[in-house]
């Protein structure tokens, strides 16, 4: 049996995904901070990811260990996460700035590690949603760049660690039509002087919709061969 966690799945890529994994039987625990109606097969728990005393509560009880018992296959989907705060460091708030941090790196980093001890019997599969910031430097997303490049990172040594049944990947999706992209799309030029390049991708309709994303992201995290690229782009 397989069985999926998807972090941030209430929205965007992650209900997408959520969905897409329900439709083909597998079982999903969403966790973020509200909820979603996806369906039958999915199971919620309501946890803010950029909280970390609340996301040590989470880890430290039974809810993650309970839901992976009995599976022979069990997925991470470590999808929540922020481009706050975007700006120069002397416009940045400093507290959004720890926050982003929790949740893009903190939380993944320690999910990752609590999945991997809560599901020993099964080959365990990581799957970090990571961006083509994580590997090129943007002005104004100073936080956003390293908080991603650090996924890809951890996926790296993860993957050095040589545990033929865990394996991870940082697996950036392209740019996709979320709410995240309109929130880019709204930021002021001073603070984002790449504003009009996103702006002009979702005039001319290039922007992927999160449903098809979600189906290749859902092979690509099934297919035998994941893991061999520790850091890759579905884009190919």
């Amino acid at each position: 049996m397989i069985k999926a966690v998807v972090t941030g799945h209430t929205r965007g890529l992650g209900a997408a995904v959520a969905a897409e994994l329900v439709v083909r039987g597998i079982p999903v625990l969403g966790v973020a901070r509200g909820h979603a109606e996806i369906g039958e097969g999915m199971e919620q728990a309501v946890v803010d990811l950029s909280d970390s005393a609340a996301l040590a509560g989470w880890i430290g009880g039974h809810a993650l260990r309970s839901f992976l018992a009995g599976c022979d296959v069990a997925l991470l989907v470590n999808n929540a996460g922020v481009v706050t705060p975007v700006g120069p460091l002397g416009e940045q708030d400093p507290l959004a700035a720890l926050r982003a941090a929790t949740l893009n790196v903190g939380a993944p980093l320690a999910l990752s590690a609590a999945f991997v001890q809560a599901a020993p019997q099964a080959e365990r599969r990581i799957l970090h949603i990571s961006s083509g910031a994580g590997r090129s430097a943007y002005p104004g997303w100073s936080v956003y760049c390293a908080t991603k490049a650090a996924l890809d990172q951890h996926a790296r040594a993860v993957a050095l660690d040589a545990d033929a049944r865990v394996k991870a990947c940082s697996l950036a999706p392209g740019v996709i039509d979320t709410d995240m992209q309109a929130e880019i799309r709204a930021t002021p030029d001073e603070r984002f002087p790449l504003r009009q390049r996103f702006v002009d991708m979702k005039d001319s309709g290039v922007l992927a919709q999160p449903t098809v994303c979600a189906v290749s992201l859902v092979d690509y995290l099934l297919d035998a061969e994941f893991g061999g690229k520790p850091v890759d782009d579905l884009r190919g």
